[in-house]
């Protein structure tokens, strides 16, 4: 039997479901079991643990469908655990260094108590200092091992249940488990304390707690903080038929009813159903007064007192803070001009046109990427929408002709922007567009994150400096409601980079769909569009930008490198979008296709990719077609840049670190052989897992019209999955 059994529920955050994991595997006392609790096989969770129990023996997952909650899937979590001790752990939080051993040697001192309450700290997501909120509450506990009636004011109510260690025997004989619904941890931390025969404190942090920007799911609006009223109502009604002592009763109530006041006064998290509580909380109150009890003084014993009576009316002129003012404010719209700054606010004092979308992708660069595609597929699954592209003056030219675009910064741009319901976009809006109340804000992303995004940028200097203020980017990020991945990694990161409430949509990349739809004659199309020669084999190079440098570095010498390959071959040059000059620079076998404006296009025509580290790996590998990476500064990109993972482990392909390695790769064949093919298929399972041609199609069902995600076309297993072909005759994985 291990000493101790640690239980981590994963349901809803799995960003930092690794850290989580690694903080316990890597303690000094190893004699204990980990127990993460997932959805389902095939969940993003279970992915991420399942590498784990392949790597270490002490790693039992179970699962726990979603619908049962946290208090689900602790239970399930405690019913699986054969440690002396129990131990939970949420998934985003990490357990200290030395924590096991701290508890332990503990344990050794106190002997077997029913409960061992530790210290834990709350770390704040982006910077200030961390604090201890359980060390004054646990303080005044005796030295050794205790009886909780020799600390009243110890009640169980007012500590997480990851900030104690419990004695697993003691709750199976008790007959305790977390209650469920909302608020479990009130729940259960307060029948402990009202069970617990013998208790202990160790005064050191046992858990640091990492508080999510976006909060807790508690502080979130909803009709489950009447859930609190339950879990009090449980607990109260426990001691009672216990016969709880007086001096024990008394501060439990009042903890208690604290929590329930702070909810009660909170204007967000009760928008709707404030009176409802208050009444029920009114009569909860006086059912478990305890007799001759003494309100608090100041302004906590008037709040106790017009509770007892009921008088919501004087308890809102009280202590309800009115919001509107603040929120007529954070909607008053910021454009630069006066008169655009008046046109918009009269655009948002309108109703919402319900069959109203605009679209924007690459910050008004043109008709492209996932929003254009979602804008086709629109056109043929609801017709009845009317969809509007924005687009810079500049690139105005470039919009077909059958589609309603409007400039950017124009009368028509800011009127569609303040009343459209739908709004998507592959990066984010300006910051003076406002988020209205019943409008849905789509992020589609515009590719898979090998590099940092978001926050994780912060710790790069130079690349932090290029992003500018980050605040404004997590508000602009505040407004979606959905947010496309195309994979587990990227769903996994972009919790990480963009902390926010919204929907995480595992739909694919509508912009990828093109390459399961695409046929050999678009194929032969597009190469002819691009210049490419008949008989041809056509290297697509497209290189990332790099933050460090101030312009367009190829990297390599292309004339030479088309010299030492062979008349076989052409390169199609597509430089990042940051460095498209509007016009294509072809010199001999180098077609210069930057300026194109599919990226899609190029990628279909194209036999084979060369690449650094730029996302178009990932799209590509969707055709199954192979990949060569040259990374002839790997390290330096890696430090100055950051990356989520090493790529050099995980290529899709031959890696190459000199132009002359690189030309040795095309003139053996290695690039388009056995262990090309293995790299690209494993590559393929990791980051293509979603697209499968009918992103588009799911994104419009879900999104713009509404039907629930259980009705929603599953995406094709990989297996099932055939790509374009490709112009060449090449072996596929």
């Amino acid at each position: 039997m291990p000493r101790f059994s640690i239980i981590v529920p994963s349901h809803g955050v799995t960003g930092r479901l690794s850290q989580a994991l690694d903080s316990v595997l890597t303690q000094s006392f190893g004699d204990f079991e980990l127990i993460p609790v997932c959805d389902a096989p095939g969940s993003p969770a279970a992915d991420v643990v399942a590498g784990y129990a392949e790597r270490d023996s002490r790693v039992a997952p179970v699962h726990s469908p979603p619908s049962g909650g946290l208090a689900g899937a602790r239970n399930s979590g405690i019913r699986a655990a054969t440690g002396a001790y129990l131990l939970f752990l949420d998934c985003d939080d990490v357990l200290a260094p030395g924590s096991l051993a701290a508890l332990d040697a503990r344990l050794a001192e106190t002997g077997d108590v029913d409960v061992l309450y530790a210290e834990h700290e709350r770390v704040p997501w982006w910077e200030g200092e961390p604090t201890n909120p359980a060390a004054p509450l646990l303080a005044k506990a005796p030295a050794g091992a205790f009886c909780l009636d020799q600390v009243p004011t110890l009640t169980g109510v007012q500590l997480p249940a990851w900030s104690a260690a419990y004695r697993r025997a003691f709750l199976a004989e008790q007959h305790l488990a977390f209650p469920d619904g909302h608020f479990t941890d009130v729940g259960f931390g307060g029948l402990v304390a009202l069970r617990a025969e013998k208790a202990a404190v160790l005064h050191q942090v046992l858990v640091r707690h990492l508080v999510r920007r976006q909060g807790s799911r508690l502080g979130l609006p909803g009709e489950h903080h009447l859930e609190l009223l339950a879990q009090t109502d449980l607990v109260l009604t426990r001691a009672t038929e216990q016969g709880l002592s007086a001096e024990r009763f008394g501060p439990l109530f009042e903890q208690l009813f604290a929590a329930v006041l702070k909810t009660a006064a909170h204007p967000r998290r009760l928008p709707a159903r404030r009176r409802a509580f208050f009444r029920l909380a009114s009569r909860l109150y006086r059912r478990h007064r305890p007799a001759g009890h003494r309100t608090p003084g100041g302004s906590l014993g008037v709040q106790h007192r017009l509770l007892a009576t009921g008088a919501y009316t004087a308890f809102r002129a009280l202590r309800g803070v009115n919001q509107s003012a603040a929120r007529a404010a954070a909607r008053l719209p910021r454009p630069r001009m006066v008169r655009t700054r008046l046109r918009y606010a009269r655009a948002l004092r309108r109703p919402l046109d319900a069959n109203l979308a605009v679209y924007c992708a690459y910050w008004g660069r043109g008709y492209a990427c996932s929003p254009a595609a979602i804008h086709a597929k629109t056109r043929e699954l609801a017709p009845h929408l009317r969809s509007v592209f924005l687009v810079e003056a500049d690139q105005a030219h470039t919009m077909p002709k059958d589609v309603e675009y409007a400039v950017i910064g124009s009368a028509e741009y800011w009127d569609v922007l303040g009343r459209a319901k739908y709004l998507i976009n592959n990066a984010n809006f300006a910051d003076a567009v406002v988020k209205r109340e019943g409008s849905v804000h789509l992020s589609t992303q515009h590719g898979t994150p090998l590099k940092k995004m978001g926050v994780d940028q912060a710790t790069y200097p130079v690349v932090a400096a290029a992003t500018g203020s980050f605040a404004k980017l997590l508000a602009r990020v505040d407004r979606w409601d959905y947010n496309l991945t195309s994979n587990r990694h990227s769903t996994q990161m972009w919790e990480r980079a963009f902390p926010a409430v919204h929907e995480t949509l595992e739909y694919g990349y509508p912009r990828n769909d093109v390459y399961y739809t695409a046929t050999a004659d678009d194929v032969a199309r597009v190469r002819r569009e691009l210049g490419v020669p008949e008989g041809k084999t056509a290297l697509l190079y497209a290189p990332t930008h790099r933050d460090h440098h101030t312009g367009f570095e190829s990297g390599l010498d292309l004339e030479a490198m088309c010299e030492e390959i062979g008349e076989d071959f052409v390169i199609l040059l597509r430089a990042h979008y940051f460095y498209d000059r509007g016009a294509a620079r072809n010199t001999g076998r180098i077609i210069d296709v930057t300026a194109h404006r599919s990226s899609e296009d190029v990628c279909l025509a194209a036999d084979a990719l060369i690449t650094d580290y730029s996302s178009i790996m990932f799209d590509y590998a969707n055709l199954d077609r192979p990949i060569v990476v040259y990374a002839d500064d790997w390290e330096v990109y890696r430090e100055l840049r950051g990356v989520y993972f090493d790529l050099m482990d995980q290529p899709p392909g031959p890696v190459a670190r000199t132009p002359g390695e690189l030309a040795r790769v095309f003139a053996d064949g290695s690039w388009a052989g056995a262990e090309s093919a293995a790299a690209r298929a494993a590559f393929r399972e990791r980051f293509c897992q979603f697209d499968d041609g009918r992103a588009a199609e799911r994104v419009v069902r879900r999104v713009l019209l509404g039907e629930p995600p259980e009705s929603i076309p599953p995406v094709v297993p990989i297996a099932e999955r055939v790509p374009a072909p490709a112009a060449s005759t090449l072996v596929r994985s």
